[in-house]
This record gives C-alpha cells, structure tokens and sequence, in this order.
C-alpha cells in the first residue's frame, strides 16, 4: 500500500518540471519583453536617441578597433546561425527523444523555431530596414528600404534555440547551468554581430526580446504539442503494422516446442496412446484448429514459464495395480523358502 500511494507523487514530479507553466513570473516578464519589444520598435521608428546609438556605433567601426578578434568572432556568430545551431540541438534532443522515450523534446525544438521564423521573419520583412554596411543616409533609420536586418535573427536564434535546453531541464540545477549557457551565447552573439558591422545596435536589442518572447510562449503551445505527439506516435504505429515491422507480443508456446529450444518441454504422448478424452480448442475454446486433451482436474492457467502438465505425462493403464512394482516385493502365490509360510501365517492370524 505504501508503495501504491507513492507512485503518483514519483510520476507527478517529472511531469511538473518537464512542463513549465505560465506563472505569475513567467506572466510579468512577458509583461516587461513585450514592454521592450515595443519601446524598441517606437525608437527607430521615430529616428529617437536610439537610431543616435546606432549610428554612433556604427561609425566607431569596432571591427577596425580590435582586428585581433576579427577572425574568432567571425567563427563565434555560427552559434547563432539557425542550420548548424538547429541541426546539434536536434542531434542531442534525439538522443534524449529515444532516452525517455518521447517525441515531446523535438516537438519544442520544432515549434519554437517555427514560431521564431514566423515572428520574426514577418517583422524583417515588414519593416525592410537596410543593414549598416548598405546604410544610404548619416542619421535615418533606413527603414522601408528593401533590407530584412530588424530584428537581428542570429541574435533571435541563438536565444530560442539554446534557451530550449534550458526550457527542457528537468531539475532546477539543470535548468539554472542552461540558462547561464543560453544567456552567454545570446549576448555574444548579439554583440559580435555589431562588432563585425552586420546589425545595428537596436537589431540585437530587438532580437533578444524577440527569441525571449518565444520562449516565454511556449507553455500555451504544449496542448497542441502533446496532440501532435499523441497522432505521430499512432502513425508510426500504423506504418510498422503495415509494413510488416510490427512488435508482436510474445506468444503462448505451442503445445510441441521446438527441440533444444528454451521453452522446450518432455515429449508429448500421442492421441492413440492416451485414453479418449473430450477434446477442447486451446484457452477454453471449443473446436480450436490444435486441440489438447482435456484433463480431468482443473489446472491453473497456462504461465510464462511451462510446466509440463499432466497430460503430457506417460499415461497410466486403467487396469491393474496402480503401485509401482518393486524388485524385492515377492508375490502372494509364490513359496518362500519355508514353504507356504506365508499363507500358514495369515490362517494362523486370522484365526486367532
């Protein structure tokens, strides 16, 4: 009993953890992204003190200020582009997939960087601001140019696809390393965009709170996710059946066993040495295509590991003494070595 009542809790708290919900914290930093996001957006559309920046930056020309850290850097911003960044996390969340035997990792993994590429392709596009190296005007946002730089998409990329690890662990020590992880990567990513000239400083800006605001979406995308997990894992099922690769489970052993096989058993006696019976179909099913003798005691039902039952015994005749004969045992009719003593014996009892 105290075993039964402890499965529960045990089953419970993997789930709890493996499935964020949307908490009052979680509820006030989407609260403050979206406040961000917004501000964000505002500024370079206005020309503020924002678009100031980014000029300023740009023309700081960072990239010729420390030369010495142009060929790492230019080798570091892979960690925020989607196809290799995509392709290792997949690899690894695989590998925990066939581990816990689940499709729900991928599943993030896949709808973040769908919602990611939908958000945040549709505002670039939207927006159309040119990049600092194709800027046309000295202080203009260069929006509506035909560009698709805002927002930064490796800086949105490297937050969403590492900050899915994070999303993903199931123990509070986990989830704290990851998101250490997760924020190193976003923020070096960001700023070596704007060091090699690529984004301006307000495209990162916008990209960070653009990836957090997809990760922060995520707990309301789990009901869709576990459905898709539910209708994939019977597809797949299907798909084996049909093709044949099927798991079938382990069948009953027949009633003649392969020899030498595992679950052999003794040799099986056959019908015209066992006395007539009323045959039965196998499991209690009259008429079965392979019928067994039916026996005359009830036996428990048929297990895992087979017995040899009584049926498959060597029978014995009805007729005749049913002990088994003994060497020394000498019969009654026969002489002892005092003659018929033996009979003398039983008169003289019997008689008193």
């Amino acid at each position: 009993m105290r075993t039964e009542d402890k499965l529960p809790e045990a089953e419970e708290r993997p789930t709890d953890l493996a499935r964020p919900r949307m908490t009052r914290t979680r509820r006030w930093l989407l609260g403050s992204t979206l406040a961000v996001y917004a501000a964000t957006v505002i500024g370079v559309l206005t020309t503020s003190w924002l678009v100031k920046l980014d000029w300023q930056v740009m023309l700081f020309r960072p990239y010729k200020q420390w030369p010495e850290f142009h060929t790492f850097l230019d080798y570091f911003v892979v960690m925020g582009q989607r196809g290799p960044t995509a392709v290792a996390v997949a690899c690894w969340l695989g590998w925990c997939c066939h581990r816990q035997r689940t499709l729900r990792p991928l599943l993030v993994l896949g709808s973040s960087l769908l919602l990611l590429n939908i958000t945040v392709g549709s505002v670039k596009l939207g927006f159309g601001r040119l990049g600092p190296h194709y800027a046309t005007t000295v202080g203009s946002n260069e929006m509506w140019a035909g560009g698709d730089i805002f927002p930064s998409g490796h800086t949105a990329n490297a937050v969403v696809t590492w900050g899915v690890l994070a999303y993903l662990a199931t123990t509070p020590v986990a989830r704290r390393v990851a998101s250490l992880i997760a924020t190193g990567f976003a923020f070096g990513v960001g700023m070596t965009t704007v060091y090699l000239g690529t984004h301006w400083l307000s495209d990162v800006v916008l990209g960070w709170a653009a990836g957090v605001l997809v990760l922060l979406a995520l707990p309301w995308l789990e009901p869709v996710m576990y459905r898709a997990e539910v209708l994939l894992l019977g597809l797949w099922h299907r798909l084996r059946q049909h093709s044949g690769r099927a798991p079938v489970p382990v069948p009953v052993p027949s009633i003649r066993p392969v020899a030498g096989s595992t679950l052999a058993t003794p040799r099986i006696a056959r019908d015209d040495e066992l006395p007539p019976r009323e045959p039965v179909g196998v499991a209690g099913r009259p008429g079965g295509p392979t019928a067994r003798i039916a026996e005359p005691r009830q036996h428990h039902p048929v297990r895992q590991h087979q017995h040899s039952v009584r049926s498959e015994r060597t029978p014995v005749s009805p007729g005749g003494s049913r002990r088994p004969p003994h060497a020394d045992r000498v019969p009654r009719t026969a002489t002892g070595p005092y003659g018929s003593g033996a009979g003398r014996g039983r008169t003289t009892a019997t008689g008193g």
